[in-house]
């Protein structure tokens, strides 16, 4: 008993201060990307480079980039000859409309924005079935993550049902297939009203790089009335935590 106390007491305190404190973010993480007004004429060496389709190159202006299909990988950046794409550190990358996460030079991304709907019912707590519909594991993997030690997402109120019936919304990771689609809309029918829905990854928002598949569509169906998008491939842990907290109201700091 002695020697449990002695190692919790040589440990202290693991759980980061977050919203309070910023998260410590790897030395490779790309954020919000942010974008220079530039002549482009007739170069398309992003448009080329970007493995989903993500950025577009426009005669005047600069390029325009849709963060729901961006995986943040860094590549346009990197062969930009003027140098007018970069991304930040800033992990806040949600929305809770799909527009937003369209950005340009003349138009940057401005932050989660407007809640669609009055959300302070899931302040106190907020159940989600987790419905991963043919995604790769990785977002998988930083969803589940929010339950360790360190981001303890149960602190805030916040967890995930074993059962659509004790859920208050759906959060879905990947492309949504063919084979998984009846089984997202069977989950989302079971919760019961009023529901939320949660689309976390490039997959899962705009279908990411499954999106030319005829066995993928565009992420989460169209007819499902969305509240919140996380994007990135796969987003940080720190970015789903932070659009939680956001949709419950619980991210000030």
């Amino acid at each position: 008993m002695f020697r449990i106390l002695a190692e919790r007491f040589r440990q202290k305190y693991r759980t980061a201060g977050y919203p309070r404190t910023d998260p410590t973010l790897p030395a490779r993480y790309l954020g919000v990307p942010r974008l220079r007004a530039v002549d482009c004429g007739s170069c398309t060496a992003c448009a080329r480079v970007c493995p989903a389709g993500a950025i577009a190159p426009r005669p005047e202006g600069g390029p325009q980039l849709d963060m729901g299909r961006c995986l943040f990988c860094g590549a346009c950046r990197d062969v930009c000859p003027q140098e007018a794409i970069a991304f930040s550190r800033d992990h806040r990358v949600a929305a809770f409309n799909r527009e937003d996460l369209l950005v340009t030079p003349e138009k940057p991304f401005a932050g989660i924005g407007t809640p669609q709907r009055d959300y302070g019912l899931y302040r106190r707590s907020l159940s989600l079935r987790e419905v991963s519909a043919a995604g790769c594991n990785a977002c998988e993997a930083d969803t589940n993550v929010l339950g360790t030690l360190t981001y303890d997402l149960g602190r805030f109120g916040i967890g995930f049902a074993a059962s659509p019936r004790h859920a208050d919304g759906v959060l879905v990771t990947g492309p949504v297939s063919r084979n998984m689609r009846a089984a997202l809309l069977d989950t989302y029918a079971a919760v019961a009203e009023p529901k939320i829905v949660i689309a976390v990854g490039a997959c899962a928002v705009s279908g990411g790089l499954f999106q030319p598949s005829p066995e993928c569509g565009d992420g989460v169906p169209a007819h499902l009335p969305m509240d919140l998008f996380v994007p990135g491939c796969p987003p940080s842990p720190w970015s789903i935590l932070d659009a939680l907290l956001a949709l419950s109201g619980r991210n000030k700091r």
